[in-house]
């Protein structure tokens, strides 16, 4: 309880802040009204970035040779770049859900995400990005995304990430996506396993080559985003893992990538005097091929991944119990006027098996199939209808609502 009612009074005094800033700066929508631009010029629809955005995005939230006007004031300091305005924004989604795998008709859903963004440049070739949840599905989630970046080191296309992002991003973005089913492959637990490709600390290099591919590397705790321990240390044990992705542009429609990963972990809250045993380990290991193919009308992204875990119960009677995993995603995008339709539509596919190894053959299956149809009703403001068939259960989701930002 105590720990519940310290998350509100902070997302209290956070919201306060908030507010206060909005009413005295008018920073909202902080990057489109940074230079001027409707939402369009980097989002189709939102939150969905478009190539010019993820270029923008990639670029310290600056457009190369272009100046903001009386976005930073004089200081008289040449080192201190202070903005004369805090930039925010805002998301706020809501939903009206019937799922058929509870007894309940119909769920009133909203606010299901309510989250204050930041973010802009703070000097040459230097940004920041972060955004607070003030309630995630209920609760105040707290700081998710949040990382300074360096960017355009060395006068190359060079960039480095310190702080709290997905191991995801470099793949398909999970918070920019269109649907409220997720890309599933991405979160998927493992037993006792801390290790998926959701939100992580650490640092994440990106480097694109001219005329050659994207190298992406990260090095992570490995744990997730949890709170630190009674020494303020966030990571539980000794070991650090690693992830890489490259990635191509084989044409101006095609881009293909490949992603490792590989992380060790120790198991959570084992007194080693008391059990007078070794601590047991588990070591994951990601790998798989993404594409996206994408023409005027029609975007299709594809991801699939194969994951091996060697102790994922951190048994000590069988330490060389594997579990594999299998599965990912394909996703196909249609918008009848490119990023300038009013209406959309979405397929999404997810499937996800697991196989416990030693003959007992496949455990767990997750398999659905989504049909998302949307529509803008402003640049800011779109309407969503969703179902989400469970292939395996055979069981429905119904999901109404609407995502804004602003």
């Amino acid at each position: 309880m105590k720990a519940v009612l310290n998350k509100l009074l902070i997302g209290s005094i956070v919201l306060s802040f908030f507010m206060i800033m909005y009413s005295s700066s008018y920073a909202i929508p902080a990057f489109a009204r940074k230079y001027s631009m409707s939402c369009t010029t980097c989002h189709a629809p939102i939150p969905r970035l478009k190539a010019y955005g993820d270029e923008f995005a990639g670029n310290g939230f600056e457009f190369e040779n272009q100046q903001a006007t009386r976005y930073t004031m004089k200081d008289g300091d040449e080192r201190l770049e202070l903005l004369r305005t805090f930039p925010l924004a805002a998301r706020f989604d809501g939903f009206i859900k019937y799922d058929s795998k509870t007894n309940k008709d119909m769920d009133f859903s909203s606010p299901y995400n309510l989250k204050i963004l930041s973010g802009g440049s703070l000097g040459k070739n230097i940004a920041y990005y972060f955004y607070f949840f003030l309630s995630e599905r209920g609760e105040v989630a707290g700081v998710e995304d949040a990382y300074i970046m360096f960017n355009n080191l060395f006068k190359q296309d060079f960039d480095i990430y310190l702080g709290q992002f997905q191991v995801s991003d470099p793949l398909f973005k999970r918070e920019l996506r269109l649907t409220y089913e997720d890309y599933m492959m991405y979160k998927q637990p493992i037993f006792d396993s801390r290790i998926t490709l959701a939100y992580d600390r650490g640092i994440m290099m990106t480097w694109g080559i001219a005329n050659g591919p994207d190298i992406i590397f990260e090095i992570l705790n490995g744990n997730g985003i949890g709170e630190a321990d009674e020494m303020r240390t966030y990571d539980d044990d000794k070991y650090k893992t690693f992830a890489g992705r490259i990635s191509y542009d084989v044409s101006e429609n095609i881009r293909i990538g490949g992603f490792a990963y590989f992380g060790k972990e120790q198991a959570e809250a084992i007194n080693v005097a008391e059990t007078d045993t070794t601590m047991s380990d588990n070591e994951a290991t990601y790998f798989g091929p993404d594409m996206t193919l994408a023409v005027e009308k029609l975007e299709l992204n594809l991801q699939y991944l194969y994951r091996k875990d060697d102790n994922p119960k951190f048994d000590y009677s069988t330490p060389e119990n594997n579990v594999e995993t299998t599965g990912g995603f394909a996703e196909l995008i249609y918008w009848p006027n490119g990023d300038k339709s009013k209406w959309y539509l979405v397929g999404l596919y997810n499937h996800i098996d697991q196989d416990l190894g030693n003959g007992t053959g496949k455990n767990t299956t997750y398999q659905t199939f989504t049909g998302h149809i949307g529509y803008v009703l402003q640049t800011n403001l779109r309407l969503i209808v969703e179902n989400t068939y469970d292939i395996e259960n055979k069981e429905n989701r119904v999901v109404l609502g609407f995502v804004s930002g602003f």
